[in-house]
């Protein structure tokens, strides 16, 4: 999953994106006419925006993206406490908010949930077969024994797994799981991380529709 931050704060921008980076693919713009470049070029999961931005406000930059139709979940940080500054940007399209100072472990349950959602699966827990997994912190279970997965493999499953009864290509793969700080990526990288989860779990479970790209059938 690829997030966008928009956080002008170069102290707090860096330790937040650094958190991200753990659980998603993380792009940190400064300012919103960046991060108006960046969603042209670039399509995101979710977008974090801090309200109070030189130039361009993260509000002014929410509404915008509505007016677009971009239906991209947005979640607003703000070091305005009043209840009438949550309201302003709840009813400009904003899908949740989230008071600075903040905890880590608070944003990413956040962000994992308002992804969730925006896929279609308000459980905090996704079931398929005999896998059980829990976007929020990563937890995976197949028949009742845990699941260990490489920081790629568990990107790669949880787009497959938003995306499940839908082929995904390789390419749209890449762009989900791979920031603009990624060294370069080899040719087979995508290929060899399928081959890894198809060993942890189960052959049968990931499909290569080719020509197209992989699919977890439900």
């Amino acid at each position: 999953m690829r997030l966008l931050l928009i956080e002008d704060d170069r102290h707090l921008g860096k330790a937040t994106a650094e958190g991200l980076k753990d659980s998603y693919a993380v792009d940190w713009v400064m300012s919103a006419e960046d991060a108006v470049e960046a969603v042209a070029t670039h399509t995101y999961d979710l977008v974090i925006a801090d309200i109070n931005l030189p130039g361009q406000s993260g509000l002014d930059f929410l509404k915008k993206r509505r007016e677009q139709k971009d239906q991209t979940p947005i979640l607003l940080l703000t070091a305005r406490d009043a209840i009438q500054h949550r309201i302003e940007g709840l009813n400009a399209g904003a899908d949740d908010y989230l008071i600075k100072p903040f905890d880590l472990d608070e944003l990413l349950a956040r962000c994992a949930a308002l992804i969730r959602r925006a896929h279609g699966h308000a459980e905090p827990v996704i079931k398929i077969h005999d896998i059980l997994f829990e976007p929020a912190t990563g937890k995976l279970e197949k028949e009742n024994s845990t699941i260990v997965l490489s920081g790629r493999e568990r990107a790669i499953f949880e787009v497959l797994m938003h995306n499940l009864d839908r082929p995904v290509s390789k390419e749209k793969i890449e762009q989900r799981i791979y920031d603009w700080s990624s060294e370069e990526i080899e040719s087979n990288t995508i290929e060899v991380h399928i081959a890894g989860l198809r060993r942890k779990l189960g052959r049968d479970l990931i499909k290569t529709i080719r020509g197209v790209g992989y699919m977890i059938v439900s």
